[in-house]
């Protein structure tokens, strides 16, 4: 049975930093792209950031580059978000998720097939 379970989530105030982890189990994820989703209330889960099994290649939103870093530890099976300068609008569920299709990055939540339960960042002003 496939499990990614998140960890880290928290209260925090604006320019507060943060290190959210997932830890996958049930397979090994071998050339899976691995994600962090988040979702406001209201709004479309979106992606985050996202990592190559290799972890050469990344992906990061528009609204998190430069604030938020992916890494993966393959033979731990765990991905992590550090996540500094926090702003009032990066509240939301984050959400670990792992690719379907190997050996790309999607930025598409359907392309996604594992997920995490999810766990809540808020940060206050």
């Amino acid at each position: 049975q496939v499990q990614m379970v998140e960890s880290g989530g928290g209260l925090v105030q604006a320019g507060d930093s943060l290190r959210l982890s997932c830890a996958a189990s049930g397979r090994t994820f071998s050339g899976a792209t691995m994600g962090w989703f988040r979702q406001a209330p209201g709004k479309e889960r979106e992606l985050v950031a996202a990592v190559t099994w290799s972890g050469v290649s990344t992906y990061y939103s528009d609204s998190v580059k430069g604030r938020f870093t992916i890494s993966r530890d393959n033979a731990k099976i765990t991905v992590s978000l550090q996540m500094n300068s926090l702003k009032p609008e990066d509240t939301a569920v984050y959400y670990c998720a792992a690719a379907r299709e190997l050996w790309v990055l999607p930025k598409n939540r359907n392309e996604y097939e594992y997920w995490g339960q999810g766990t809540q960042v808020t940060v206050s002003s």
